[in-house]
């Protein structure tokens, strides 16, 4: 992939420690991820903010090199808003996804950002999965991070597209926490966004008895 092994490993170790899940549910979907901000084994800070607003019905949570993640959600407000403005209407959840993935697609390697797109537009809930090398997948659930193995495991369990917002935002709790608790790179708590026809809602998940 790199001129060298070190390279590699060096990559991957930027884009791991952290987890952030996602999940498309009937009339919503909901976005996911920890507080904790490593660097190495150093834990480099505790309210580290992973879920990005794009635009009144998108939202966006990052992995990686926290400013190559902060501009490239950047530069999606900057053309979801030129998108709306020459329009009239809000972009499409697809093209978003599209977009940043041409845009980690024409930096790469320089840019190193992982990156869960979901939100509400015309077609109903939509969620997104685009990759730092610019790969994109639609998904009905995801995760990213070093956390994945442990939050997949819950997420395939307990998910059902008809789930009601209760249930569903426990769900994706239920996987946050699953990896905090056995990934040295996840912790710290755990935020929520819901994205519906209504608009987005941001939750923490203190505020929700998951019992």
């Amino acid at each position: 992939m790199f001129q060298n092994k070190k390279e590699d490993q060096k990559i991957m170790k930027i884009l791991k420690g952290t987890t952030t899940v996602g999940a498309a549910f009937k009339d919503f979907t909901i976005l996911a991820a920890d507080r904790r901000a490593t660097s190495g084994h150093f834990i480099a800070h505790k309210k580290a903010k992973k879920i990005h607003k794009v635009d009144e019905h998108a939202t966006v949570t990052i992995a990686g090199a926290v400013g190559d993640a902060q501009w490239l959600v950047e530069q999606l407000r900057i053309e979801a808003a030129n998108y709306k403005l020459s329009t009239g209407e809000p972009i499409s959840i697809n093209s978003l996804a599209t977009l940043a993935s041409i845009i980690l697609f024409q930096y790469r390697p320089i840019l190193i950002v992982q990156m869960l797109v979901g939100g509400y537009d015309n077609d109903g809930s939509q969620l997104y999965s685009v990759d730092w090398l610019g790969t994109v997948t639609k998904e009905t659930y995801t995760a990213s991070g070093s956390g994945t193995p442990y939050a997949i495991s819950i997420l395939e369990n307990g998910y059902d597209k008809n789930l009601n917002q209760e249930k569903a935002i426990k769900l994706v709790i239920r996987a946050v926490r699953a990896a905090m608790r056995r990934d040295p790179g996840s912790g710290e708590g755990v935020d929520i966004a819901i994205i519906s026809k209504d608009g987005i809602r941001f939750l923490k998940g203190e505020e929700i008895s998951i019992q």
